[in-house]
């Protein structure tokens, strides 16, 4: 097996592809899993959510889900997230989505107000896990 390997996401990578940016979604090294950051992509179309920012983190935790399953991993084996949001005022609402998705034990975690993207979204979510 290779030490470091790109995991191919069905319907997200190709539409990271297709937006011509140059990143894996997911990257495997070591037994670590490395998600970038996840914006609020639809993972049946590729699409960009819109919405209001609990529509958007709720697409964006189910891509991130996504993205961990294609690595043969689950929100249970993330031990640290970085949610990047263009307006510290959602924070409640990031963490009320977020909560329902990670159950009760959280990775550790940092949220960071960001000024804005070129696309039309209001957050990103990375994560780092182990592979179980």
């Amino acid at each position: 097996m290779k030490a470091v390997r790109a995991i191919e996401v069905p319907v997200l990578s190709q539409a990271i592809r297709d937006l011509g940016v140059p990143l894996s979604l997911v990257k495997e090294a070591g037994g670590f899993i490395f998600l970038s950051g996840i914006p609020p992509i639809d993972c049946e179309t590729g699409r960009l959510v819109q919405g209001d920012i609990a529509v958007q983190c709720d697409a964006a935790m189910l891509a991130l889900k996504a993205c961990l399953h294609a690595a043969g991993a689950c929100p249970a084996d993330v031990v640290s997230a970085r949610i990047y949001a263009t307006n510290a005022g959602h924070y409640a609402i990031i963490n009320e989505i977020y909560r329902n998705h990670f159950g009760a034990e959280f990775p550790a975690r940092t949220f960071v107000s960001v000024g804005s993207w070129p696309g039309g979204f209001d957050l990103e979510i990375e994560c780092f896990a182990v592979k179980a």
